[in-house]
């Protein structure tokens, strides 16, 4: 499956952004989906994870109730309603497919992986 990730941007700090994902070339529904990130000079970071159905999804902690994973299935698409952006959400956003059949935290569990795009919010 082929990954592109769009809708980062610059920010001002409280201010939303909204990043998706396009999958192509395999039947995206068959995935567990992810967002990781990564800071400058920090290892790639999870934020949110979503199953199959979509009905399952798992957030870091530092991103609930500010950050919305959704998919669909039907369109091919993954997206991450991101609310309240704060200077330390500054990092570039991967989006990650997974042939798991459960939800992973874990970067090791992903096997495809978007080519990022930069979220910087301005404090």
């Amino acid at each position: 499956v082929q990954l592109q990730a769009s809708g980062g941007g610059l920010v001002q700090a409280g201010d939303s952004l909204r990043l998706s994902c396009a999958a192509s070339g395999a039947t995206f529904s068959i995935y567990a989906m992810g967002w990781f990130r990564q800071a400058p000079g920090k290892e790639r970071e999870f934020v949110a994870s979503i199953n199959r159905s979509g009905v399952r999804k798992n957030y870091n902690d530092s991103v609930k109730g500010r950050f919305t994973m959704s998919r669909n299935n039907i369109q091919n698409t993954l997206d991450l309603q991101m609310n309240s952006l704060k200077p330390e959400d500054t990092a570039i956003y991967f989006c990650a497919a997974s042939k798991a059949p459960y939800l992973s935290s874990s970067t090791d569990a992903y096997n495809y992986w978007g080519q990022g795009t930069q979220v910087t919010v301005s404090s």
